[in-house]
């Protein structure tokens, strides 16, 4: 094919710099995107793709522009798989909620396997749109138009054929009279619509004054009858006029208008009919929807009622149900608070009772006893002890001081002296 290389250099360029791709850049998706639709439309997709899957055809820009993100991800998951199937390659279609990485990966795997190279992330193709998406799709179409043996031909235009000047015998033979007043009322109307009295009285009595001068030559003809038969059949083919008709002309225009009323008329006499007839039926039918459901509302009517008054109880009845869940809701809430004040004085005895059958305080007190006597004993003892020593502190105390007393004794004799 003749554009089977493009879309390998397409890709090749798809990651390159806007400066180093040029201004047009920006634009080049949106000239894949049209390529890709007509070949899309030469695979038959919109019959064999969508009217499947229920979906609606694609616009001109439909992978260039963002617009839904999601829609547009299952239209090329959708598409990819048609195009590889069609490519002669067996693949499973993808459903909505299938991983979209899964599901990239297969269809890039099917695209090198088909020879294209691939040098761009796989998550540019997770948005459904870019210039990423359109080359994919591009070399999936080319790849299934070559599978199907389409080949690219040269365009064959249709050959203008010439307009075939239609003469009719009365319309074409005009004589020199009238072609006179056809050009007179045409300078008439290009002089916007100016009318010379003077002008036109003059044209007038002249045309009187012609008639009564050929009714004279008439009366006073001495002419040969045959020889002006041969001058008339000599100048006869002269005389005739052939008028081109014009496609701008307004006479035309009126000849079609008075030609589609015609048709029109005729479609309408023919149509009437039918248009009345189902007019006809369709009241008919009508009317027997109406009597039908007259007997029907007759014959249910019993029904109707009980279910209005069991719809009347049942509103009742759910009413009362709402009142009494209100008011059960209210002593649950007391019941459960009254739970939990019972617990706490189920606690409160049972720890009472617990201390008044336990007999460990007793035995606690009666070790303490025990030990106290043993102290008081002890310090009984230690009393004595320290007693004791007091008192023979104080006698040994008492003995020094008499011992000294006696000691220090003035003699008598000394005392006297002084």
């Amino acid at each position: 094919m003749a554009e089977e290389g493009a879309p390998g250099r397409r890709g090749e360029r798809s990651e390159e710099g806007p400066a180093e791709r040029g201004p047009g850049a920006a634009f080049h998706m949106f000239v894949l995107m049209e390529d890709l639709l007509d070949k899309l439309k030469l695979l038959s997709y919109e019959e064999e793709a969508l009217r499947r899957h229920n979906m609606r055809p694609l616009s001109r820009h439909y992978f260039a522009l963002p617009t839904n993100p999601g829609e547009q991800f299952f239209m090329f998951c959708t598409l990819s798989a048609w195009l590889i199937t069609k490519a002669g390659r067996p693949f499973e279609q993808p459903q909505e909620y299938d991983d979209p990485n899964a599901v990239i990966s297969n269809v890039l795997s099917e695209l090198r396997s088909f020879g294209r190279p691939v040098d761009f992330p796989p998550s540019k193709l997770k948005t459904g749109c870019g210039e990423q998406v359109c080359y994919v799709l591009d070399c999936l179409a080319e790849e299934a138009l070559k599978h199907t043996g389409f080949s690219w031909k040269r365009p064959a235009y249709p050959t203008e054929e010439p307009e075939e000047e239609e003469i009719t015998e009365d319309d074409a033979e005009l004589t020199l009279d009238k072609l006179e007043e056809d050009v007179a009322e045409e300078e008439s109307d290009n002089e916007e619509n100016y009318i010379d009295l003077n002008v036109l009285k003059a044209q007038t009595y002249r045309s009187n004054m012609n008639d009564t001068a050929k009714q004279e030559e008439i009366l006073q003809s001495t002419t040969d009858a045959a020889e002006w038969n041969l001058e008339v059949e000599r100048v006869l083919p002269q005389l005739k006029v052939t008028v081109r008709t014009d496609n701008k002309d307004w006479r035309i225009h009126v000849d079609q208008m008075h030609q589609h009323k015609d048709g029109i008329d005729s479609s309408l006499k023919e149509t009437r009919g039918y248009l009345d007839k189902l007019h006809n039926e369709i009241s008919r039918t009508l009317e027997k929807i109406n009597s039908r459901e007259k007997y029907i509302n007759n014959q249910l009517e019993h029904l109707v009622q009980e279910y209005r008054s069991a719809q009347a109880l049942l509103s009742e009845a759910k009413e009362k149900y709402q009142e009494g869940s209100g008011g059960v809701t209210e002593r649950v809430r007391v019941l459960s608070e009254i739970t939990e004040a019972l617990e706490k004085v189920k606690q409160e005895t049972e720890e009472k009772g617990s201390s008044m059958t336990d007999g460990a305080p007793l035995v606690k007190i009666k070790q303490a006893l025990t030990k106290l006597r043993q102290e008081t004993i002890q310090m009984d003892i230690q009393i004595g002890v320290m007693e004791h020593t007091l008192l023979q502190s104080k006698l040994k105390e008492k003995s020094n001081m008499t011992r000294d007393m006696h000691a220090t004794v003035i003699p008598e004799a000394t005392v006297g002296a002084y």
